[in-house]
């Protein structure tokens, strides 16, 4: 297996290595009309299909939003421009992830006004997993920011960039900031954006040093002082900092409320097991001091408060049970039909 060492030498870059990376990334002079347009409509195409996806929380329909959407590209336009100092390229790419940006949240959003009786934020999947970024996410976004950089220093392979894009999720997740705020839902509306500059800053962060270390900034013909690099740098570092802070609690957040939600299932079936198998548990949801519980029976057991008094003496973090009995007539199972 090749050392580190050897990698990067021979990956590294050269002075007439420059041209084609600025051709795949900067599109500029006669060329930027031609990009814009097709970057605003694959923009467009995607952000539609995506918030579809998200709204009849179809996993296949919002991989299909990731593989077409163009926002990679002008990140890595900026981390590149960074550690090549050219400023005035650094922020017009980032004008563009601005623009785009808020052209993902205005669509979705316009679309969420017309589904908002139909998106369920609780139980929509493609709603909830994204509205909770913790750490890992931060490591992932890390992680996909290097492969990024790196395949695009490659032509070999190139081809792995949709990959790339699937993995970091940038479109999805402002589809769901989108949505959220046109069904009211604030608190869905931030998580989303906080893991949508999650994976921005890391790629610039993890793209930026991909490239400083294949000696880009060196091969570039133009550039600015070391100082000014350094700066771009420190204040890169600063916002994945900042955005670590806030994933790290949300991180301890999920974590205890797993442990709380084992916990609490264990104990509502050991209760409900003294009334043998008609009494069955639906659901378990533990959110912070709050406990969600689902039971279906034949009939309402008469020590259902009891159930309620026993989870908060013994699960410290729980305030709030809220216990709800449905009939087992009443019952919808999921996937069946009413008779």
């Amino acid at each position: 297996m090749a050392s580190l060492s050897a990698i990067l030498r021979d990956n590294r870059y050269a002075p007439a290595d420059i041209p084609e990376l600025e051709s795949k990334l900067f599109f500029e002079g006669d060329r930027s009309r031609r990009y814009l347009v097709r970057f605003t409509v694959l923009l467009f195409l995607s952000t539609v299909i995506a918030a579809n996806g998200v709204i009849e929380d179809s996993t296949a329909t919002v991989i299909g939003a990731m593989i077409i959407a163009p926002l990679m590209t002008p990140i890595l336009a900026t981390t590149a421009a960074l550690v090549m100092g050219s400023g005035p390229r650094a922020w017009r790419s980032v004008l563009l992830v601005a623009a785009g940006v808020l052209g993902v949240i205005a669509v979705a959003a316009a679309l969420g006004v017309i589904a908002v009786h139909v998106v369920d934020f609780k139980t929509n999947s493609q709603i909830t997993g994204r509205v909770t970024p913790r750490a890992l996410d931060l490591l992932v976004a890390l992680a996909a920011g290097t492969a990024g950089a790196f395949a695009t220093s490659r032509d070999d392979i190139a081809d792995s960039i949709p990959g790339v894009a699937i993995s970091i999720a940038l479109v999805p997740p402002l589809c769901v900031v989108g949505i959220s705020l046109s069904g009211g839902q604030w608190t869905d509306a931030w998580g989303a954006l906080l893991l949508f500059l999650t994976n921005f800053l890391s790629i610039l962060l993890a793209g930026g040093a991909v490239f400083a270390l294949l000696g880009l900034g060196a091969a570039a013909t133009e550039g600015e002082s070391h100082l000014n690099k350094r700066r771009a740098y420190r204040i890169i570092a600063l916002g994945v900092l900042l955005v670590a802070i806030p994933l790290s609690m949300a991180s301890v957040r999920v974590f205890r409320d797993s442990i709380a939600q084992t916990k609490i299932t264990n104990i509502t079936s050991q209760w409900v097991g003294q009334y043998g198998t008609d009494i069955v548990v639906r659901s378990v949801l533990v959110s912070g001091g709050t406990v969600k519980i689902l039971i279906a029976g034949p009939e309402q057991p008469p020590t259902i408060d009891d159930l309620g008094a026993q989870i908060r003496s013994e699960v410290e973090q729980v305030a709030n049970v809220d216990l709800r009995y449905v009939p087992s007539q009443d019952y919808q199972y999921p996937g069946a039909q009413r008779r």
